[in-house]
Parts: structure tokens; sequence; C-alpha cells
């Protein structure tokens, strides 16, 4: 009998924190594309990026769905986010495009960065409404990756232009209403 409590017990946490176990998951797989990039398997990082862009997807809705909406929610989902949509893509097409541009190269690579933590911070401190101020770095990230399968069509010229398009979309004020 006591056995079956703890059981119920530990189900009703679980089921009380799926929402951030989804969170968790999106930052794990953002975790591990920054390590195939570092291990130079630049096609896992893709997959690993959507794959936490999926999930992204569904750690909100959960939430909602289940009435688990928290303040440590929230800044958990930011962090997952830096994670797989800030450092992941711009580690990932640092590697594949903009290494060669040497000081430079870096330099684009941290402001998109620092933007994408810019513009989540500021969501996180901003009055919630039905609409995204700044393009979300959910989106810039998958941008970001998705231009991988054209890299070697494109010019890396381009990413010095990119990267820093990407960064200012996040952290301008432009208006898009939530999906």
């Amino acid at each position: 009998m006591f056995l079956l409590h703890k059981v119920d017990v530990t189900l009703k946490k679980i089921k009380s924190n799926v929402a951030n176990l989804i969170t968790i998951l999106n930052m794990s797989f953002g975790g591990a594309a920054i390590m195939a990039t570092l291990n130079e398997l630049y096609s896992y990082s893709v997959l690993f990026i959507f794959i936490a862009a999926f999930l992204d997807r569904y750690d909100g809705k959960v939430a909602r769905k289940y009435n688990q909406e928290s303040e440590l929610g929230k800044q958990l989902d930011s962090m997952g986010d830096i994670i797989s949509f800030g450092v992941a893509p711009a580690l990932l097409m640092y590697e594949i495009a903009l290494m060669d541009f040497g000081v430079a190269g870096m330099f684009m690579t941290i402001l998109y960065i620092a933007c994408g933590a810019l513009r989540l911070a500021r969501f996180n401190v901003m009055e919630s409404t039905g609409y995204f101020v700044g393009l979300p770095i959910t989106a810039a990230g998958t941008l970001l990756t998705f231009s991988f399968f054209f890299a070697h069509v494109v010019s890396p010229v381009f990413y010095m232009f990119f990267f820093p398009v990407l960064a200012i979309l996040m952290i301008s004020t432009f208006t898009l209403k939530k999906v």
C-alpha cells in the first residue's frame, strides 16, 4: 500500500512538471547540438536543433493546457532558448561559414548570441500580450539553422550580413501576433 502511494505521489510530481521536463529536453538537444558541432558532426547538430524547436513548440502549450505556467518555467524556457536557438545555431554556422573571417566572424557570432539573450530578457520582463516584440529567438535560430542547407551555395560573406540582420530583428520593436 505504501509503495502504491509513493508511485502515485511520484506520478503526480512528474505530471505537474511535464512542461518543464519538455523544456529541459529542448535544452538538452541544444547542448547535444553544440557538442555535435564541436565534433564536426554538423548534420546531427542541425537535427538536434530542429528537435529542440519541435519541443519548444509544445512546452508552452502543455504548460497552458495543464495550468502549469510559472515564473520558473518562463525562466527555464528562456535558458533553453538561448542554448538551443542562440548558441547552438550560431556556433554551427560560425564553424561552417564565419570561422575564416577571424575576429570579424567571432564578433558577428557573439553579436547574434548577445542580441538573442537581450531579446529573451526583454520578453521575460514585459507584460504578456498577444504579440511578440521583435523576432523570436526560436525563429531566428531556426532560420539560421535552415540556412545550413544552402551554405555550400551561398558565399560565406552572406553570413557576415545574415547574422547581424537576425540580431537586429531580434532586438527591434516591431510586433508579430502570437499564433
